[in-house]
């Protein structure tokens, strides 16, 4: 059984997703850090990049937003009835057609789509990320609990998890009974649903749209025009289901508005919704604040005594297998393949935590029989089965290496709540006092070798106590020639507030 936690205070909520009681999905939203996905805005083109084909617009955000051509829409365009992630994201895919109805793979030039200084209606597709700006779409989709609205084309379409022919083509019928304005996509949720279910989603949406259009008329600047419901709505949109238990919320505003949405959108569901009232915080119940620390870390330990390293760069996560303290019991081999399998499930389950995107590489220990990679690789296929964000993995190469991908919905739990460390800016290493020290001598010896004849200065050093403690202890014979081949007289004054690879250098 499934249960969903919700989390509110006054700075942020937080909403868990656990199964059989252990946590497989997390998401965080702050007052400070706001997700922008779904928002719509009006935008103005600043830049158009033909060598990119892309351009940039300003949303009134803080940086401006990139827009890709394949995700402008233009005539001769029909869409993908593929809702392809499993938790029916709201992406869908779109595709061109000639005048024959033949599909039409090549793109426009973006020049020719769009100019400098043109308004547009934007989605955002992705959040801002690091030093990128939100990535913005013109196709406009609003989701509902079982149907995704695109007032923007036309076009008829059925998840394809739904996969019996007879429902699809029920649902196909009623939608277009109901003839919206638009192109309508069934999500998993509507399978099963009623006439006046679906009516009730579109209504509501279309109300949305016409709202949304008034709002960009009548907008002088740019700006958001129509903001996404709140992460715990959207997370019950699309979360909530016949499997789940209940649905825990800590705070009592925020359970009326959960029961409203519930009881609008899916009447059925409404008496799983339970207000959480004990005096022990909510998230201890399943020790999730645990779980996240847990997932914050580099190093994550297997029960076994293995462990597993996770690195995330920019654009790769990159994960190591080692044995650790776990010896095996028969040969090497067999203690190699178990702690194999057991870090594969351990790494499905934090890539589902961390919510890490893009390119993963595994490096598993290397394993002799080709039956050990397969059914390492089948483990972590199965594992990865349950995660509701879209994933491809290849297959495992000779030195054990397995790449994989991962779709990026919404920025890693490191990055949500983490920042780079101020002492060494994000690196993650800082240089020995023994190699700033060396440092500090060479730029005294080039100095030194500029002058033409010797005199009588004297050198001031300012740096941290680290290094000033090396020069004093294991460089005074580099000091001291200084002073008889130079007779150049070295000081050095410890600075509190200095980096260790911080110094100056005085010349008196």
């Amino acid at each position: 059984m499934s249960e969903i936690l919700i989390n509110v205070r006054p700075g942020q909520t937080r909403v868990a997703y656990l199964d059989e009681k252990v946590i497989t999905d997390f998401k965080v939203q702050r007052k400070t850090l706001p997700t922008f996905v779904g928002s719509i805005y009006k935008g103005k083109v600043l830049r158009v990049l033909p060598g990119m084909q892309a351009a940039f617009v300003d949303v009134g955000l803080d940086k401006a937003a990139f827009l890709y051509v394949g995700d402008i829409v233009t005539q001769g365009l029909k869409v993908d009835a593929d809702l392809s992630d499993d938790n029916d994201e709201e992406e869908v895919v779109l595709k061109r057609f000639d005048n024959k109805g033949v599909e039409n793979t090549s793109l426009p030039p973006i020049q020719t789509l769009i100019t400098a200084g043109q308004e547009l209606m934007v989605q955002v597709a992705k959040d801002p990320l690091g030093t990128k700006g939100a990535r913005i779409t013109t196709h406009i989709t609003l989701p509902g609990r079982n149907l995704v609205y695109m007032p923007t084309v036309n076009h008829i379409g059925v998840s394809r998890k739904i996969e019996n022919e007879e429902e699809r083509a029920r649902l196909e019928e009623l939608v277009l009974s109901l003839k919206p304005e638009g192109g309508v996509i069934i999500r998993t949720a509507g399978e099963g649903a009623p006439e006046e279910s679906l009516n009730s989603d579109l209504v509501y949406l279309s109300k949305i749209w016409r709202d949304v259009q008034k709002n960009y008329t009548n907008k002088k600047t740019m700006g958001q025009v129509h903001s996404e419901i709140s992460m715990e709505l959207v997370s019950l949109r699309d979360l909530l289901n016949e499997d789940v238990k209940r649905v825990l919320v800590d705070d009592k505003p925020t359970y009326k508005k959960v029961v409203h949405f519930v009881g609008q959108f899916m009447p059925k569901l409404k008496s799983k919704v339970q207000l959480y009232e004990n005096i022990k915080p909510l998230f201890d119940l399943y020790d999730i604040d645990i779980e996240i620390s847990r997932s914050l870390g580099r190093k994550v330990w297997l029960k076994s005594g293995g462990y597993i390293v996770i690195d995330e760069a920019e654009a790769l996560v990159v994960i190591d297998v080692n044995t650790g303290r776990y010896v095996g019991k028969k040969d090497l081999e067999e203690t190699i393949f178990k702690t194999n399998l057991e870090a594969s499930k351990e790494i499905a389950h934090q890539l589902m935590i961390r919510n890490c995107g893009g390119i993963i590489i595994i490096d598993f220990i290397d394993m002799e029989k080709e039956t050990h990679k397969e059914q390492i690789l089948q483990a972590l296929q199965n594992e990865m089965a349950k995660d509701k964000a879209k994933n491809t993995i290849v297959s495992m190469s000779d030195l054990g290496l397995v790449e994989m991908t991962r779709k990026r919905t919404r920025p890693s739990l490191r990055n949500t709540l983490c920042e780079p460390c101020p002492y060494c800016e994000g690196k993650g290493y800082v240089k020995q006092k023994m190699t700033v020290a060396q440092e500090i001598l060479r730029e005294i010896e080039r100095e030194l070798s500029l002058k033409k004849e010797v005199s009588s200065e004297s050198v001031k050093v300012r740096c941290h106590s680290d290094v000033a403690d090396w020069l004093y202890t294991e460089e005074t014979e580099a000091i001291d020639g200084f002073e008889s081949d130079k007779q150049t007289s070295v000081a050095v004054k410890v600075e509190p507030s200095f980096h260790i690879e911080q110094y100056e250098i005085n010349w008196i």
